[in-house]
């Protein structure tokens, strides 16, 4: 039975950047995916991901994405490829609403540049916004986008290099502790032991973590390419990343970047919850239909063909925070669930966090909002 110092359940965004630092410390890993590396089934995947550092979620992510925007430029300079490209982003809604009041909390506590514009004024510097008259935006310089599957390509290509070994199309069917204080673990293909092991596996992490049946719960999502009447407008250094909240729904958004087409995604979509493996993954006319409304409500500009649509799946807790812990009782096992619709920015971050908790079993960085036993 081989033997590693790691096994690394999961190898998407989280996974292979986890692989990555533990290879690159001259660990010897292991990853695992049921799926190809990169794939289209879970939730890293549709050409680019929003990154941003006024987090409306909650002002403690802000060290955290500091820490990130640092490693992806490392990331892209050691792979040699750009990932991280900075438009400057929009966080808009009613004034009083949870993402503008916690974009501006984030600014203020963390020292962010940032300007907040009247609906008249951002449609003036921002031609392809039309926001609701009553409704502000906040615009932070420094948000952008992570280009997702590249980014998995970089990180799984730098881990083998330095000595990972990974292997796709290979689910863990089941994992117990070992006698030793480590872990066995079972795939469609054999059988391995490690001292740690990390579960990132994505909208499937409750089928290896009882404790989150229940809380960490798959949602069906579903991103739309639109071809702009006016392409001005939507090109990259025209038009800033953004998440518009307005009482329909909740938006976010990309300039013309990769694929054709304005990309646009509404934060759960239609409301479809359930198993992974149930919840479909084929586009559907209602599908196309919301994200059309959604154009043609804040972005009239964009409401040209359809080009492209995708599915993907969210995995959302309760209080929509993520899940970065060991397991109670069980040092050696570490999950990591960085979920909610917000965590793929992250990555780079969390690679470094899952190493340090699969090495030393702590980490500098600040998780107690991330704690399994919140929900106790």
């Amino acid at each position: 039975m081989a033997r590693y110092d790691v096994i690394v359940a999961g190898v998407g965004a989280m996974g292979s950047a986890a692989l990555w630092q533990l290879a690159r410390r001259g660990q010897r890993v292991l990853g695992l995916e049921r799926f190809d590396i990169p794939h289209a089934m879970g939730s890293s995947h549709g050409v680019n991901r929003i990154i941003r550092l006024a987090y409306f979620e909650h002002p403690s992510y802000v060290p955290l994405l500091r820490r990130a925007y640092q490693l992806w430029r490392e990331t892209e300079q050691l792979f040699g490829e750009q990932l991280l490209y900075v438009t400057g982003g929009i966080d808009a809604g009613p004034a009083g609403g949870r993402v503008v009041t916690g974009s501006l909390a984030a600014c203020a506590e963390h020292d962010l540049d940032h300007e907040l514009l009247d609906a008249k004024a951002l449609a003036r510097r921002f031609p392809a916004y039309r926001l609701a008259p009553d409704h502000v935006g906040n615009v932070q310089p420094d948000a952008g986008f992570v280009m997702s599957e590249r980014a998995i390509v970089a990180q799984a290509t730098m881990a083998i290099a330095a000595g990972a070994d990974i292997r796709a199309r290979e689910p863990i069917t089941a994992w117990e502790p070992t006698a030793g204080g480590g872990v066995r673990v079972t795939t469609s293909k054999g059988r391995y032991e490690a001292g740690r092991l990390i579960l990132s596996t994505g909208a499937w992490i409750a089928d290896h973590v009882p404790a989150l049946a229940g809380l960490a719960v798959p949602e069906r999502q579903v991103l739309g390419w639109f071809q702009p009447k006016r392409p001005e407008h939507f090109r990259l250094g025209a038009f800033p990343v953004s998440i518009v909240e307005a009482d329909e729904a909740t938006t976010y958004q990309f300039p013309v970047f990769g694929v054709p087409g304005f990309k646009i995604g509404i934060y759960n979509h239609l409301r479809q919850s359930g198993a992974a493996e149930t919840l479909s993954r084929e586009p559907a006319a209602e599908d196309e239909a919301a994200l059309r409304a959604a154009v043609r409500r804040l972005f009239p500009g964009a409401d040209g063909p359809t080009l492209a649509l995708r599915t993907c799946m969210f995995t959302n807790t309760p209080d929509e925070h993520f899940v970065v812990d060991t397991l109670p009782g069980l040092p050696q096992v570490v999950v990591a669930s960085p979920c909610s619709g917000h965590g793929f920015k992250f990555a780079s971050v969390m690679g470094e966090v899952l190493a340090d908790l699969a090495t030393t079993g702590g980490s500098r960085h600040d998780l107690s909002l991330f704690r399994l036993g919140r929900f106790s």
